[in-house]
């Protein structure tokens, strides 16, 4: 009995409940932020729950007659409910992070910054005074350049900050992308997974390399739009 307490109170152990109590708080505040401007959520959630788990009680009470084999479907129908609801979560909690930003300056940078570590992002490295902005990513793909603004000048920003880009990388490659909804453009939404899914050309000591160069640039990143944009979009991952 000793011995366990001793355990519980182990380093390691205290930073684990550390851990999970931040990430339950955090998941608390995106429940709060999504309910404000999706007043169906928690209804949709608990439909959600009593859509998978009724199935699992009638089927228990009617054609199990075995009490522990009914419990365990029965908490079987719970885990499966949960697990519904929780999904529904994270899809709405997504599109109402997508709505507070979806249209002010800088939301592609909201948005790239949501990515995980292996990125390095610099959001607002280039900006016009008609608010057409450019980003910088830099990953295994190499240089990520992603505009957004208005349609036909920022494509004169991408060129400009190219040939500067290209000065500092030498032959590492620079994808240009051009976020909004236009024809040929990314839209929101899809733009973390574009990015993510480009070939990987170099190594993560690579990348780090061809960031470090990069920082001599000496841009200025401008402000980003705040918003419960979930971590890498995987709030229903955090539901333990």
């Amino acid at each position: 009995m000793a011995k366990s307490q001793t355990n519980a109170k182990t380093p390691g152990a205290q930073k684990v409940k550390k851990e999970r109590f931040k990430q339950l708080k955090a998941i608390g505040a995106t429940y709060k932020a999504t309910a404000r401007v999706d007043r169906a959520l928690p209804w949709l959630m608990l439909g959600a729950f009593v859509e998978v788990l009724v199935p699992f009680v009638l089927g228990s009470l009617y054609l199990i007659n075995d009490v522990i084999t009914q419990v365990m479907t029965i908490l079987i129908g719970v885990m499966g409910g949960l697990l519904a609801a929780t999904f529904i979560f994270g899809r709405r909690a997504e599109s109402a992070a997508f709505a507070q930003i979806r249209g002010k300056p800088g939301a592609a940078g909201a948005v790239l910054n949501s990515m995980r570590k292996g990125w390095y992002v610099t959001p607002g490295v280039a900006v016009t005074k008609n608010q057409d902005i450019l980003h910088r990513v830099v990953g295994r793909p190499g240089v990520v350049l992603v505009a957004e603004g208005t349609a036909g000048s920022v494509e004169n920003l991408l060129i400009v900050e190219k040939k500067k880009t290209q000065r500092y990388v030498g032959e590492t490659p620079i994808t240009e992308i051009i976020c909004g909804d236009g024809v040929g453009e990314i839209p929101l939404r899809k733009l973390t997974r574009k990015v993510m899914r480009l070939p990987k050309v170099l190594s993560k000591a690579e990348a780090y390399e061809v960031n470090r160069k990069l920082g001599a640039l000496g841009n200025q990143p401008i402000a980003i739009p705040k918003g419960p944009m979930p971590k890498g979009m995987r709030v229903p991952r955090g539901i333990r």
